[in-house]
């Protein structure tokens, strides 16, 4: 039947994804190879369930399921975003429109590793003035299929979620991210561009660009100056 047949392919996935993640797992406390390069990571072996050896949904491969495997086997760029775990100290600037006063204020975000290292998991708060206190939580990581870096944001001042894929400079120090969500005075989809800069081992910031949805025009939204105070 064909919903067999789907649900046999779903659970082939599922179990190739826990397999990949409990044997990167094992890898990664005994070598390093795999966060050498996302593109030549190297792709565990085949594994069983239950003492049996896996079997494949119809018409599927070897090289198949390995596919699978290496799309949830961390690599170099998960490894990078990783670098930034700890707790951090900001210093938030902020802009309503362009050509208005700048309003200052404090926020504090905190970066954990989740899920095995494939994801890094941020939680920022602090206080905006007119606002109140604002909470948000966002998630980072790299689509090994894709070759993109992508993350999700949601806060309290919103019902959305904010999308959007992120691109690395050559030399790892500037991640300029697109971002996309529904604007709710114009009641469309808008982008907002954010420029995340590396600027020393414990110290980053972040410039958060947006239109006005009034004029169009592009304009500098916020910028925040982190310090890390500890890992």
């Amino acid at each position: 039947m064909k919903t067999s047949s789907h649900l046999g392919t779903l659970a082939a996935i599922a179990l190739a994804t826990l397999t990949a993640c409990s044997t990167t797992s094992s890898e990664q406390r005994t070598t390093n190879s795999s966060v050498q390069d996302n593109k030549t990571a190297t792709t565990p072996a085949m594994g069983s369930h239950g003492g049996q050896d896996m079997p494949l949904p119809p018409g599927w491969t070897a090289e198949d399921m390995q596919a699978c495997m290496a799309a949830g086997t961390p690599g170099k760029m998960h490894a990078h975003l990783l670098q930034e775990v700890g707790v951090w100290k900001g210093k938030t600037t902020m802009w309503m429109g362009p050509g208005g006063e700048s309003m200052k204020s404090e926020c504090t975000s905190t970066i954990t590793s989740v899920m095995d290292g494939h994801f890094a998991k941020c939680e920022m708060e602090g206080e905006f003035p007119g606002m109140g206190m604002y909470q948000s939580l966002g998630f980072s990581g790299f689509d090994n299929v894709s070759q993109k870096f992508v993350s999700s944001w949601l806060d309290n001042h919103g019902s959305g979620i904010m999308q959007g894929t992120g691109d690395l400079s050559a030399d790892g120090k500037t991640m300029t991210w697109t971002y996309t969500y529904n604007c709710p005075i114009r009641k469309k989809p808008a982008t907002m561009r954010e420029i995340h800069r590396t600027t020393g081992d414990n110290a980053m910031t972040f410039e958060m660009y947006g239109d006005d949805p009034k004029s169009g025009k592009e304009y500098k939204m916020m910028e925040v100056e982190f310090t890390r105070t500890r890992t």
